[in-house]
């Protein structure tokens, strides 16, 4: 038996090697700078910025779903960006990924947000074919666009 639940504090270090697997996973293995006590004050803190679901079976966390809300101005409503689905490999097959997402899509209807969202590496083709066996369809009208580092310092000092 599985259950979707929400994180607890206990979770975090385990939450916390599956961000590492997803980053070796993704092909970055050093680009992680999360650290637990960041973790536990984005997910915790006196003002959480973010939200985990786990995936438990078999007295451990299988998977995760980590996510934050945001705003459709032309729909008027929150909606979900999911940052980090991740399943461990040795429990892929088993439907926890799409258990997480039918989550989150629930936790979007029941609140009336316009929508769950997230992005996808045009390379990883197994996810990609998840998601819309699911009925998710690429935006392909829209280019992700990120400030980082330099960049990002600059623009802050204009």
């Amino acid at each position: 038996m599985n259950a979707i639940r929400e994180a607890r504090p206990s979770d975090v270090p385990v939450i916390l090697q599956l961000i590492h697997d997803l980053a070796i996973y993704e092909r970055e293995p050093d680009a992680v700078k999360n650290t637990t006590q960041s973790l536990q004050d984005a997910l915790f803190g006196e003002r959480p910025t973010i939200y985990a679901h786990v995936v438990e079976a078999r007295g451990e966390i299988q998977g995760f779903a980590l996510w934050f809300l945001n705003y459709s101005t032309w729909e008027g409503v929150n909606g979900i960006y999911l940052e980090d689905l991740y399943v461990r490999p040795e429990a892929r097959g088993a439907g926890y990924g799409k258990a997480l997402l039918a989550n989150l899509a629930r936790i979007a209807a029941d609140r009336g947000y316009a929508r769950v969202e997230w992005s996808v590496l045009n390379w990883n083709e197994p996810s990609i074919r998840f998601y819309e066996s699911l009925g998710a369809r690429p935006q392909s009208e829209w280019s992700t666009f990120r400030l980082t580092g330099d960049a990002l310092t600059k623009v802050a000092a204009l």
